[in-house]
């Protein structure tokens, strides 16, 4: 293996750490967290997010490597904002959620979806208009999709779309050029497995410091409260498309 080809593939692992700690994987995991009734539940949840972050890395990096394929030129600012968009609703499920739980209560209920929150929503609204119509409008149902694993690991497939996905991809390129196109598949799954890596500690540091306020209601809503405001501020900055006026987290 050549000096060149063995610093690309290093790049590529370091890329992925980097990338793991970036902003919308923080705000991303820390909310998926933070609404779990225990731990065990938040680090699945928190993984199946990564997992699903890695899929659509997985799937573009292939498509780069091994059929030369351009991406979307307008793809950043697309995925941009699909992120931002994710998490603003990560932000208000989050709070809703959680002021919704009983009081003295030290675990979480099972909560409800973002989308059974959106849908739910709209039904509301559309029952309030046809009332205006018919008094006798029967209320709707609430939707009844819980928030699962099937919906995290969407939302990081979509995440997977973000502001720098795109660019990183072609370091795998990179890699491929240097020393074939299965040499390019080993900078793609060294960047995986550094995103992997980053994103389960964040997990489990995430798991840990929310299960340890569960018993203290004070912290627990302030870093709840943290964690939405958070996810809100950096989410609005995502969908106006300024994410890269931004600091690295790491440099």
């Amino acid at each position: 293996m050549s000096p060149a080809l063995e610093l690309a593939l290093v790049s590529c692992a370091l890329l992925g750490l980097r990338h793991g700690f970036d902003y919308d994987h923080l705000a991303a995991i820390t909310d998926i967290t933070s609404i779990q009734r225990d731990w065990r539940d938040a680090m699945r949840l928190g993984l199946l997010y990564a997992l699903g972050h890695a899929l659509t890395v997985a799937i573009l990096g292939s498509a780069v490597i091994f059929l030369h394929l351009g991406l979307p030129p307008h793809m950043d600012a697309i995925g941009e904002r699909l992120v931002g968009a994710t998490l603003i609703l990560l932000a208000v499920y989050v709070l809703v959620s959680f002021l919704r739980r009983k009081p003295g209560t030290h675990h979480h209920a099972i909560p409800k979806s973002r989308i059974a929150l959106l849908v739910t929503g709209a039904r509301h609204v559309t029952w309030r208009l046809r009332r205006l119509r018919n008094p006798d409008t029967p209320k709707p149902d609430p939707f009844a999709f819980r928030y699962d694993r099937s919906s995290v690991f969407t939302v990081g497939i979509i995440h997977g779309l973000g502001a720098e996905t795109p660019s990183q991809l072609l370091l795998f390129l990179l890699a491929a050029n240097l020393g074939g196109t299965s040499r390019g598949f080993f900078g793609l799954l060294s960047f995986i497995a550094g995103l992997l890596i980053m994103n389960t500690l964040m997990t489990a540091a995430a798991s840990g410091i929310f299960a340890t306020s569960a018993h203290r209601p004070g912290l627990q809503t302030l870093v709840t409260s943290l964690t939405a405001a958070y996810s809100f501020i950096i989410g609005a900055i995502f969908l106006l498309g300024a994410s890269d006026k931004l600091p690295p987290l790491l440099h």
